[in-house]
């Protein structure tokens, strides 16, 4: 009893100092101190492992191996935020913000640090789960890893809830990255780009005693769950700092549009003052009723939006323009550069987006060009130095045919790009296309890859993803890094694939225009491939929100006997092209051609229950009033101007009874 009661006693006593140094940034006693007791506990917990703890302090050394990351499914989906980059942006976004909430609005100014961002779970207070952001529905379970950041609480102190997830940024300060990339110089190696890709690729490393060594830092920013007991943004980063997490002291609140613009403008100068790297600051609407009224778009949140600083820009000498084939056929030309430093990354290639850019800014091959890099993540060029062209040069002429099956290209009357019309018989767009239907928000066929998939075409054993259900494992055992257990692993995955439900193999067709969202709707509302595929142009524009332009590329999808040969194979294989009866169980017509407006606090549903049930039955959900909205169901604390709106254009009113009632 009395070696437990030590053991117990130095692991809070090292948690503790832990927190005052890698949180607090107060240390109470020295380094050497902390080593000295750190090994006393080391030597008792080898002695006696009857008393072994995942989460005891001993575990931040590493030493635990991962050869294959686990993929997790999100219990609540990680988004993306939309980017502004002018005062006019902000403000137009409150404005559409305003439409849908009424009363009083705060905003939660927080830096945008750059770096990897993370999910990590607690139950009980303990450290269950750290998972990267992967697509935003699964990411990588990355737990040993993450457990060797001194930052990252292992055990939590004070009123935490039973079971709930916080999302942050793993960083990589600018002290510890010029020390790690000394060391590097010093040994010969080369030394490590910029932070933000280290602070990535550390999280899959395999070894995690090499990951305890980089000097990592893991800052929070939002709790996510159920009864958590926090009302607010704001008030959830205090709660987080008192539980014993790092949360960045510059994140304040503030009460108007001025006052978060002078927010950004203290910070756009005084960032480089910062111990991390950072490209912005992200704006939340601070309630949490308010930003659960807002919801979400398919991509972002409703209720944030992150404002860039302004991009870097370099100036370097474009060599030569490149095309690009991809798996729709479109065309990019890409300009190749000489390697030019920017935004902490070398850059030897940008995009040119299509023939009018080119034209509009005179882009030459040889020209000395401005290339920046801002929201997106490919640099883009964005002008020309006229003062060094070279008198002698000619401009630039567009690519007639495809630089991969030498197609001659077309242009669509409206459209930017020219397009290869050879889908059947140009390599990248046979290669891209299965690697559509394979990717995580597709098919996510587990142990194939993009590479793989290229392997596979050039090999001839695949000439489109129906090609995939006829593979064996003989087929695939000669293939280059190809094993037994790889071998296994890929025709798993594709077996396991014919799971998969209706509206993801929809969307991993492939078909022009036919993005998630689209592809949800369009399973939703003709329940068979079949019905899609002898739908004329008139009855897909009547389904919501489908245009004419996705209506046109669908009946052309399907008017191609090779797509519609292809698709009876699928179904031939087993794959779902219709939506399950289990599912078709819980759907009705009962509210078609409805449209609601959910507003206030709810009793026996939640938000997001009475959203499925309107969409289960037919009815479409929409997020401000109008002329169009037929029922307004009200919560309690629902704003009065809502209310008021509804009122004067005669929508009905009702209650969460009178809206259950309605389904029965």
């Amino acid at each position: 009893m009395e070696i437990e009661n030590k053991i117990q006693e130095l692991r809070r006593e090292l948690q503790q100092h832990n927190y005052n140094y890698y949180v607090l940034d107060k240390p109470e006693i020295s380094d050497y101190e902390f080593d000295i007791k750190l090994k006393e506990l080391q030597e008792l917990e080898e002695k006696h492992p009857e008393f072994d703890d995942p989460n005891s302090p001993t575990k931040r050394v590493g030493g635990e191996v991962t050869k294959n990351f686990k993929t997790v499914v999100h219990d609540h989906r990680m988004y993306s935020l939309s980017n502004s980059y002018s005062k006019e942006e902000l403000e137009e976004w409150e404005t559409r913000i305003r439409k849908v909430v009424d009363g009083n609005l705060q905003y939660v100014c927080e830096l945008k640090y750059d770096g990897a961002s993370i999910s990590l779970t607690y139950v009980n207070g303990v450290l269950e789960k750290a998972v990267t952001r992967g697509d935003g529905f699964q990411g990588d379970d990355v737990t040993n890893n993450v457990k060797t950041i001194r930052s990252v609480p292992l055990k939590l102190k004070g009123d935490f809830p039973e079971k709930f997830h916080i999302r942050g940024e793993i960083v990589l300060p600018y002290e510890g990255f010029a020390k790690m990339n000394a060391e590097r110089v010093e040994i010969g190696e080369e030394p490590y780009a910029n932070p933000r890709n280290t602070a990535s690729g550390s999280l899959k490393l395999q070894d995690s005693a090499e990951v305890a060594k980089r000097p990592l830092e893991c800052l929070l920013y939002s709790i996510v769950g159920e009864n958590t007991g926090v009302k607010s943004q704001f008030q959830g980063l205090e709660k987080a700092r008192e539980w014993g997490f790092k949360v960045p002291q510059e994140s304040e609140l503030k009460n108007s549009i001025s006052e978060v613009l002078d927010y950004i403008n203290y910070w756009d100068q005084h960032r480089h003052d910062l111990p991390y790297e950072t490209d912005g600051v992200v704006v939340k609407v601070n309630d949490y009723h308010q930003q659960e009224e807002l919801g979400h778009t398919a991509k972002s949140p409703r209720w944030a939006i992150a404002y860039k600083f302004k991009a870097e820009q370099e100036s370097t000498r474009l060599d030569k323009i490149t095309y690009q084939v991809g798996r729709t056929g479109a065309i990019t030309p890409v300009a190749n550069l000489e390697a030019v430093q920017l935004a902490g990354t070398v850059v030897k290639r940008a995009s040119l987006h299509n023939a009018d850019q080119i034209e509009k800014l005179d882009v030459r091959e040889g020209d000395i060009v401005f290339v920046e890099k801002g929201g997106e993540i490919i640099p883009k060029i964005v002008g020309v130095d006229f003062t060094k062209r070279d008198p002698d040069s000619s401009p630039t002429k567009y690519a007639t045919h495809c630089p991969e099956c030498s197609t001659e290209l077309v242009r669509n009357e409206g459209e930017a790009q020219h397009y290869c019309p050879n889908s059947n018989g140009c390599p990248p767009q046979i290669i891209g296309r299965i690697q559509h239907y394979i990717s995580r928000k597709a098919m996510d066929i587990e142990g194939l890859g993009g590479e793989t998939v290229a392997l596979l075409v050039k090999a001839g054993l695949i000439e489109n993803y129906a090609d995939l259900y006829t593979l064996k494992k003989e087929d695939v055992l000669p293939l280059e890094r190809m094993a037994e257990k790889s071998a296994e692993n890929l025709i798993g995955g594709i077996e396991k694939s014919r799971e998969i439900p209706f509206e993801r193999v929809l969307f991993a067709l492939g078909i022009r225009y036919v993005g998630e969202t689209v592809a949800k709707k369009l399973a939703k509302h003709f329940k068979t491939i079949d019905a899609l595929a002898s739908a004329t142009e008139e009855e897909l524009v009547s389904v919501d929100e489908i245009g004419e332009r996705i209506a046109w590329s669908v009946v052309d999808f399907f008017k191609t006997e090779a797509n519609r040969e292809i698709v009876q194979r699928l179904k031939d294989y087993g794959v779902q092209l219709e939506i399950s009866a289990e599912k078709l169980a819980n759907q009705t017509n009962t509210l078609d051609g409805n449209s609601f407006v959910i507003s206030g606090v709810f009793e026996k549903v939640s938000r997001n229950d009475l959203k499925k049930m309107i969409e289960d039955n037919g009815g479409k959900v929409s997020s401000s009033i109008s002329s169009k909205t037929n029922y307004l169901v009200a919560g309690a604390n629902m704003g009065p101007s809502k209310l008021a709106k509804a009122e004067k254009l005669g929508t009905n009113i009702i209650s969460e009874d009178d809206f259950l009632q309605m389904l029965e």
